[in-house]
């Protein structure tokens, strides 16, 4: 398979908490229904039943999944909602407000209408949500079944996921092998090799527009999370910290920087390691906390790949910015292409979908894309990139998926910030070799895939293992 995944497809703005349990049932619900308008039945239904199954069922509660469907069903996207408004739709409906169907038709919505079926699962995928419109006998005008793939991509069952074709774009690569080879062939790097790929699909203006709006909105919900402070939504009553967290970091700067300026020597030596190294470090993790902390609370994210996920990509590239001179241009161009890069062959040859490979799908192959990605803005060779990538991923094989309550809080916060120092140590060790190393990368995606399909459903995504049955619900 040479289809080609768009860095604009891989990252695309949308809301917490999740990008396969909220993103992709919002964008399955309002397709079902552009469907049904464009068979000119729209006026003609009288009620839509919906029904989540397997993952989408066992954690939606907590994931929001059942207001997203509700916003997707009323003609609402996931990136241009308002988050407030997606969060409240479960409850406007079931007060008896009723569902105005892609904005304009109102129906009666009762709360069977959207039913839960967490034991059953589909073969192809184990997110998925059936969709039946029917007319006011009872009637069924349509009814498809969609799954949600991860990263806010979406199928109908019986079609194929909607990739590029490989015509379309120039130098489609299916594994890392081929990738480098095309590297080697043209001189260039991952990123420009992505880059031209891009501008063959959508277009250098369209292209360029799409990376800069990305990159925008990561860095905006980097600083929302620094500012915001509360409790997240659950029983769990979470509070934000990187608020905090980056509060205590700007004093200590402030300390260090007067001890460097006018301490003694051995003063200054220890100032000059804590500005150098441990607070680089710890704003590299409050970054990733702010992101996650935002995608709890159901705010603007971008899926990188997933929202799971989505604090470790902000959060490198944020960090290389601040501490390595980055430049904006660099993170665009450079560091979110060769991410995306990367990212596209996890999609391909594994998965990036907790339900479907555990959180290794998820965190574990955005820090592989993350570490590649720094390894390229800081002057890495593509095989350096190749190495970083494979040595982030390695180390985060078997990492299951057990959200308590079903939430994307407890591990999940913690778990992007450890990570994030992962995707930059393995940054430092791939730079610190000339790019040979003994597992590839091809090798550990692989594995990855073998590790997911072997693991137990009760990890992938379900809340029915792990810290999700050992943490008591108060």
């Amino acid at each position: 398979m040479t289809d080609h995944v768009s860095a604009l497809d891989l990252f695309s703005v949308g809301i917490g908490p999740s990008s396969s349990h909220t993103v992709g049932p919002m964008r399955a619900a309002r397709l079902f229904l552009d469907g049904v308008d464009a068979a000119g039945l729209l006026d003609d239904v009288a009620r839509v039943e919906v029904v989540l199954y397997g993952s989408l069922a066992a954690t939606g509660l907590g994931h929001g999944t059942p207001s997203a469907v509700l916003a997707g069903l009323a003609g609402m996207e996931p990136e241009t909602c308002d988050p407030l408004v997606v969060s409240s739709m479960q409850r406007s409906v079931e007060q008896g407000g009723g569902l105005r169907l892609l904005g304009r038709h109102q129906v009666a919505f009762a709360p069977n209408d959207l039913r839960m079926a967490p034991l059953t699962r589909m073969p192809r995928h184990p997110n998925a949500m059936s969709l039946e419109a029917r007319d006011a006998d009872g009637a069924t005008l349509a009814r498809e079944v969609w799954f949600s793939t991860g990263g806010g991509f979406v199928v109908r069952d019986g079609d194929d996921e909607h990739v590029v074709p490989a015509a379309e774009a120039p130098f489609a690569f299916v594994d890392a092998d081929d990738l480098l080879r095309l590297c080697d062939a043209e001189g260039v790097g991952i990123a420009e090799l992505a880059w031209r790929n891009e501008v063959a699909v959508h277009g250098e203006a369209a292209a360029a527009a799409g990376l800069a709006a990305r990159w925008a909105a990561m860095e905006a919900c980097v600083d929302a999370g620094l500012a915001a402070s509360g409790v997240l939504p659950g029983w769990m009553k979470v509070p934000r910290r990187a608020r905090q967290i980056a509060e205590m970091l700007r004093v200590q700067e402030e300390r260090a920087t007067a001890f460097a300026i006018g301490g003694s020597a051995v003063d200054q030596g220890r100032a000059s390691s804590l500005l150098t190294s441990d607070l680089p470090a710890q704003w590299l993790q409050a970054y990733a906390m702010a992101v996650n902390e935002e995608n709890a609370g159901g705010g603007r994210v971008v899926t990188a790949p997933t929202n799971g996920a989505a604090g470790i990509i902000p959060a490198v590239g944020y960090y290389a910015m601040r501490f390595h001179g980055v430049t904006r241009d660099e993170l665009e161009r450079g560091y979110l292409l060769t991410a995306a890069a990367i990212g596209s062959l996890y999609k391909r040859n594994a998965s990036i979908s907790g339900a479907e490979a555990g959180c290794q799908g998820e965190v574990g192959s955005a820090a592989s894309m993350a570490a590649g990605a720094l390894t390229a803005v800081l002057g890495g060779t593509p095989r350096q990139v190749e190495n970083a990538a494979e040595i982030a991923m390695e180390h985060h094989l078997g990492l299951t998926c057990d959200p308590v309550g079903g939430f994307v809080q407890v591990p999940c916060i913690e778990r992007n910030a450890i990570a994030a120092g992962t995707a930059v140590a393995a940054t430092r060790m791939a730079l610190l070799g000339d790019g040979s190393h003994v597992v590839s990368l091809d090798t550990v995606i692989e594995t990855m895939r073998q590790t997911g399909r072997d693991m137990a459903d009760s990890y992938k995504e379900t809340s029915r293992a792990g810290l999700a049955v050992n943490v008591v619900e108060c």
